[in-house]
């Protein structure tokens, strides 16, 4: 099986995302299923499709199936990426419905140093990074709320 990363209309590469060994030549009806994980990508679409290979080695193609409206199946709040950084990090996010989201990071004394979100957002995966150019080194809290999610991150600036 091959999937697509496709966003905002730019496609991506297809990548193999698994194998299965065939049952070979058969006349009766043989299914296969692979479950994807997609909790861990940032996609507004996906595409997939099969490569069916025989004994001598020529293949050929499915049809593509499109997923359109990718929306994460829980809250979550990743660890930012690098960490330790200087002066920017990414954070990423997902949210499995529309609503309140606020992300705000704030220094250990509780003080909120810098608002990231604080809006209506609809359902699906987000990135966002943080310019800390203008705070001194340290550890800092980021935490993202919704009506019924709460997470909380620390992230270390060094200078």
């Amino acid at each position: 099986m091959e999937r697509k990363i496709i966003n905002n209309n730019m496609e991506g590469e297809w990548i193999r995302i698994a194998f299965t060994e065939g049952y070979g030549t058969t006349t009766e009806p043989k299914e296969y299923n692979y479950v994807d994980d997609i909790n861990s990508i940032s996609a507004n679409s996906l595409a997939y499709r099969l490569k069916q290979i025989d004994f001598d080695g020529s293949y050929e193609y499915s049809n593509e199936v499109l997923v359109d409206n990718l929306a994460p199946a829980v809250f979550t709040l990743e660890q930012n990426y690098p960490n330790p950084f200087n002066p920017s990090t990414k954070i990423k996010y997902s949210v499995p419905e529309n609503g309140f989201v606020k992300l705000s990071v704030y220094n250990l004394v509780g003080e909120e140093v810098n608002e990231l979100v604080n809006g209506q957002v609809n359902a699906g995966f987000y990135e966002i990074e943080f310019d800390a150019s203008k705070l001194p080194s340290g550890i800092y809290l980021y935490r993202l709320t919704t009506g019924s999610f709460t997470n909380s991150k620390k992230m270390l600036l060094l200078k």
